[in-house]
């Protein structure tokens, strides 16, 4: 075994064949995220291939679409977008705070259920002390005078509205993914309504 071992590592044949094998998985990984750009499309900082899940897509489209949203459905039934920035082009932390504003009556329109949901950033859950991965409309989410909500994202539990609060890890970055199952027309169309900007608090 060990001979055979000695050989493999000092095969020139073998090296190459593993050399080779990187070079191809590189390839293909800037491959698809080069045609991940090229079908994106970004509103407000949020981003969203909207052709994932369709029959008619190319072999490269499926790839780049099975490498950011695996097993995803199409987008008029279930729409899925994400960002890593801030309204002001910054890069989400843990260390920060942030808010989602939505005026009175523009939660997201759709017929099953919307959801906001901080990731690291490979994509996982970000666990907490109170066990909150995310908010969504079957939340209690309080509710401004003027009947508008803001959410709240970061380190710290926001004064009088802990409902309308996720917690991040401090000094982590993040993304931020919103999932909304059943949308109305306007929203993948984006004739009426767009997700706000995630704004920074001072």
């Amino acid at each position: 075994m060990a001979s055979v071992l000695a050989w493999i590592s000092g095969s020139g044949v073998v090296q190459g064949m593993i050399i080779g094998a990187t070079l191809a998985f590189l390839t293909a990984i800037l491959t698809m995220n080069i045609v991940a750009r090229t079908v994106t499309t970004t509103i407000n900082g949020w981003s969203s291939i909207r052709k994932c899940g369709r029959t008619d897509n190319g072999v490269l489209v499926r790839a780049a679409c099975a490498k950011a949203l695996p097993a995803v459905n199409v987008f008029e039934e279930a729409a899925y977008w994400t960002t890593t920035r801030d309204g002001s082009g910054h890069r989400l932390s843990g260390r920060h705070e942030y808010i989602l504003h939505f005026p009175a009556g523009q939660l997201p329109p759709n017929d099953a259920f919307w959801s906001l949901t901080p990731t690291d950033v490979v994509g996982y859950m970000v666990s907490n002390p109170i066990g909150r991965s995310s908010l969504d409309d079957r939340s209690n989410l309080a509710k401004n005078a003027d009947g508008s909500i803001d959410i709240f994202i970061g380190p710290i539990a926001p004064a009088g509205f802990e409902t309308n609060w996720i917690p991040t890890k401090p000094d982590s970055q993040f993304e931020v993914l919103a999932r909304f199952y059943g949308p109305d027309r306007k929203l993948y169309e984006k004739t009426a309504w767009t997700l706000p900007d995630v704004e920074r608090l001072q």
